[in-house]
C-alpha cells in the first residue's frame, strides 16, 4: 500500500512516477523500498490516468469515535461508576462461590 501512496503523493506534486521516485518516497518514509514491488507497481499503472480513476473511486466517509455533543464529564463518570459496580458485584459472587 505504501508504494501506492508513494505513486499518488509523486502524481499530487507533478513528479514522475518511475522506479527512481518511488524509492526516495518510501525510503524517506523510513521504510526498506522492494523493488519487485515498485515494478509490478509500475507496471499496473502502465496506460492508467490516475486522474480519472481517482475520479471514479468512491469517496469514504471516515468517522472518528468521539462522544457526542449530548454527552457530558457526568455521564461519562455515570458510566464508569457503573462499570465499578458490575465488577465489584463479580469479584462478590465469586467469592461467594469459594465459601458457598
Amino acid at each position: 500500500m505504501e508504494y501506492i501512496y508513494a505513486a499518488l503523493l509523486l502524481h499530487k506534486a507533478g513528479q514522475k512516477i518511475d522506479e527512481k521516485s518511488i524509492k526516495k518516497v518510501v525510503d524517506a518514509a523510513g521504510l526498506k523500498a522492494d523493488e519487485s514491488k515498485i515494478k509490478a507497481l509500475l507496471a499496473s499503472l502502465d496506460g492508467v490516468d490516475i486522474e480519472e480513476a481517482i475520479s471514479k473511486t468512491p469517496a469514504i466517509a471516515v468517522t472518528a469515535s468521539a462522544p457526542s455533543a449530548g454527552e457530558t464529564p457526568a455521564a461519562e463518570e455515570k458510566k464508569e461508576e457503573e462499570e465499578e459496580e458490575i465488577t465489584e458485584s463479580a469479584a462478590a459472587e465469586g467469592l461467594g462461590a469459594l465459601f458457598g
